[in-house]
C-alpha cells in the first residue's frame, strides 16, 4: 500500500548484510515512514506500490549506515593540530593544554556539527561519542539528525564541564535524563580510562549501570605504559582492575585493547564484552594492535571506530575498514584474515550488537529503521566491479558515498546535504582554528 512517506530505492547492488554474502542485483528497497518494508525484485516492487516515488541509483551499492563506535566529535576541531606526536606527548602537552584553555559550549557545539557533517557525508548514520558538555553534543546531532550513543564523561580532575569524579556522574545523570525519550539518542557511562578514574568512581559508575540498563564505554588497555603504570600502581593490569571492580561484562564497550593476552581474550570472551577497534588512530599514535582476527576466533564482537580526528585524522569508515583489514593481514601474516565481509559486519551490523541495537539497525531488513548509504562505484579506480563488496573495503572511500538515510530521512542526496547549513559550519570552523592557532 502506497502512503505519502513511500520511498523505493533501486540501485545496482544491494548489500543487506543479513544474510552473509548476498549481493543483490534488479531489486528495490521500499521505505515507509522511518522503516523498511519491503526488498524484492524491481518489476514486484513497482508493481505493488505504483504510485510511489523512484529513486534510481543505477552506478551504487545500497547497504546499511556505517556505525561508528568511538569517536571525539569535538575535538574534530582540533584535526591536524599535534600530528606526529607520541601519544604521551600529544595528549599531555598538545591536547589538553589546548583543552583547558579553549573547550567550551560553543566549541564542543561547534566541533561536533563539523564531525556529523563529515560522517552523514562519507555514510556513517549513527556514532558513539563522548566528551564534555553532553549536551552540546545532543544538541548538534539533533540539528544535523544523525543517531548517536553519547557518552556520559567521567574523569578524575577538573575541567570546562565539572569540577571533579563526583560533579561528572552528578551531571552525566542529569543530562540522561534530558534525553531518555529522544529519537535518536542513547546515553552511556563513558570513564574516560582506568588511569584517570578511581576505584570508588568505577563502583559508582557500575551501580548507576545496573539501575539504569546503560552501558560502560572505556578506553582499555590502549598502549603498552598504561599497562605497566597500572602493574606498578594496582598490581594487576588494567582488565583484571575492571573485573574485579565488576566492570567487565556485557555491559563494557571497550576501546582499543591493543595490549591482550591469550587468557585476556579468554576473559572477554567469558564476559561478553564488546570492543571497539580503532586501527588508524592506534596506528598514528603507535599503541598497538588489537588482536581482532583472535578475538573474532573467540567469538568476542568487535566494531569499527575512527577514534577523534585529532589523533586519526578523519572519520571515514569505509578508509576504517581497509585499515582494519590490512593490518589484520600483515600481522598474522594470513592474507585471509579479516575479509572484505568481515570488515563490512564489523561496521554494521557488529556496531549495531555493540550498541544493543542489532534489532533496529546494523542490516537492510523488512521492519528494521531505514538507516542507509549509498556508495557509487561508477568511478575508473572501481573498475571493473567483479565483487561489490571487496570494492567498498579495497578502493571505496567516504567520497564516494552520494546517499545518506537516517530513520528513512534523506539527509544527503547526490553528494549535497538536504537538512544541513554546511557553509555556516564550515565559517564557524573557519573562526575556530584562527582562535586554536592564536593559542599555540
Amino acid at each position: 500500500m502506497n502512503t505519502p512517506n513511500t520511498q523505493i530505492i533501486t540501485p545496482r547492488w544491494i548489500i543487506p548484510i543479513v544474510p552473509r554474502d548476498l549481493v543483490l542485483t534488479e531489486h528495490s528497497l521500499v521505505v515507509e515512514g522511518r522503516s523498511i518494508v519491503a526488498i524484492a525484485p524491481r518489476d514486484e516492487v513497482i508493481s505493488a506500490y505504483p504510485n510511489a516515488d523512484e529513486l534510481r541509483l543505477d552506478n551504487q551499492v545500497l547497504l546499511p549506515g556505517f556505525i561508528n563506535v568511538h569517536c571525539h566529535a569535538a575535538m574534530t576541531l582540533l584535526r591536524g593540530v599535534a600530528d606526529d606526536k607520541e601519544m604521551l606527548d600529544w595528549l599531555t602537552n598538545w591536547i589538553w593544554p589546548i583543552e583547558g584553555q579553549l573547550v567550551d559550549e560553543e566549541f564542543v557545539y561547534d566541533g561536533s556539527r563539523l564531525a556529523a557533517l563529515e560522517m552523514l557525508r562519507s555514510g556513517t548514520t549513527c556514532v558513539a561519542d563522548s566528551y564534555f558538555f553532553p549536551d552540546q553534543i545532543a544538541r548538534a546531532f539533533s540539528e544535523l539528525r544523525i543517531r548517536s550513543q553519547i557518552g556520559l564523561s567521567v574523569i578524575n580532575f577538573q575541567n570546562a564541564w565539572a569540577k571533579n569524579e563526583e560533579d561528572h556522574i552528578h551531571k552525566a545523570l542529569a543530562f540522561r535524563d534530558q534525553v531518555k525519550n529522544h529519537p535518536l539518542i542513547t546515553t552511556a557511562f563513558a570513564p574516560h580510562a582506568p588511569y584517570t578514574v578511581t576505584d570508588g568512581g568505577f563502583e559508582k559508575i557500575r551501580l548507576y549501570a545496573e539501575q539504569l540498563d546503560l552501558a560502560i564505554h572505556l578506553h582499555l588497555h590502549e598502549t603498552e605504559k598504561e599497562v605497566t603504570d597500572s602493574i606498578a600502581e594496582y598490581g594487576v593490569r588494567p582488565i583484571t582492575r575492571m573485573n574485579q571492580l565488576g566492570i567487565l561484562s556485557p555491559s563494557l564497550q571497550a576501546v582499543h585493547m591493543t595490549q591482550l593476552r591469550d587468557d585476556e581474550i579468554e576473559l572477554l570472551a567469558a564476559s561478553n564484552a564488546h570492543i571497539a577497534h580503532c586501527p588508524e588512530s592506534n596506528m598514528k599514535l603507535a599503541s598497538g594492535v588489537c588482536p581482532v582476527p583472535q578475538l573474532l576466533r573467540n567469538n568476542v564482537n568487535v566494531a569499527l571506530g575512527t577514534d577523534g580526528a585529532a589523533s586519526n585524522n578523519d572519520l571515514d569508515m569505509l578508509q576504517e575498514g581497509r585499515s582494519a583489514s590490512l593490518l589484520a593481514k600483515v600481522t598474522t601474516q594470513d592474507a585471509t584474515s579479516l575479509s572484505a565481509t568481515e570488515v563490512l559486519e564489523m561496521m554494521t551490523l557488529q556496531g549495531a550488537k555493540f550498541l544493543g541495537m542489532e534489532d533496529e539497525i546494523g542490516s537492510l531488513e523488512i521492519g528494521k529503521l531505514a538507516d542507509m548509504t549509498a556508495v557509487d562505484l561508477s568511478e575508473p579506480c572501481h573498475q571493473p566491479v567483479y565483487h561489490p563488496a571487496s570494492q567498498l573495503v579495497y578502493t571505496a572511500s567516504g567520497r564516494d558515498v552520494t546517499h545518506t538515510w537516517v530513520n528513512g530521512e534523506l539527509l544527503m542526496q547526490d553528494r549535497q546535504f538536504t537538512q544541513a547549513d554546511s557553509a555556516g559550519i564550515q565559517a564557524h570552523t573557519d573562526e575556530w582554528q584562527q582562535r586554536i592557532e592564536a593559542s599555540l
